[in-house]
């Protein structure tokens, strides 16, 4: 009895560290509160690639860059309380993920606070411009966030890399060119 009690007391204990530490309002504290895995439709952008995964990926991630996405994993609603969306998650704020872009959209549009979709992708393979007009191709596995229309014609094919590498395109011309923290 004494064992089990003294367990039962360094969990309780481990769990109100933890919690205290997991409220400090010095950190970013971003989840996904919901994540809707269901497709009903054909949609007009690609479905995530695993429905079943979505909302699983980490809430925090770059935006832009690499000029080709190999694989779409969900969309993202981020959500504002300073902007009137729900406290569920303080006043940090929080998202919710889809599997298909028109069920993201349809709940940007309804949710007071809520920012319009974003997508997270995946590449394999990309291209890096550390400064504006100097190209690299990059190989690796990352996660990055993209606006959706970027989407639109920059899925990457076997000869993707190897035809921009001859005829890069302008900052201006390309969609996915920002590698910035959002």
């Amino acid at each position: 009895m004494t064992r089990v009690l003294a367990r039962a007391v360094i969990l309780a204990l481990t769990f109100s560290v933890a919690a205290g530490i997991g409220c400090s309002r010095d950190a970013q504290h971003f989840v996904a509160v919901r994540a809707d895995h269901t497709v009903s439709k054909p949609s007009a952008y690609p479905l995530a690639m695993d429905s079943e995964k979505v909302g699983m990926y980490a809430p925090d991630s770059k935006s832009g860059a690499g000029y080709f996405y190999d694989d779409v994993l969900e969309y993202r609603v981020w959500l504002h309380p300073e902007r009137g969306a729900e406290q569920l998650n303080g006043n940090d704020d929080y998202y919710v993920a889809f599997a298909q872009y028109e069920k993201a959209e349809e709940f940007s549009k309804s949710k007071k606070g809520a920012e319009e979709p974003v997508v997270l992708v995946r590449q394999f393979e990309w291209i890096d411009e550390p400064k504006p007009g100097h190209y690299l191709a990059e190989k690796g596995d990352r996660i990055t966030k993209w606006q959706v229309k970027w989407l639109e014609g920059n899925k990457r094919t076997p000869s993707s890399i190897s035809e921009f590498m001859k005829h890069p395109k302008s900052a201006g011309e390309s969609k996915p060119d920002s590698d910035e923290e959002e």
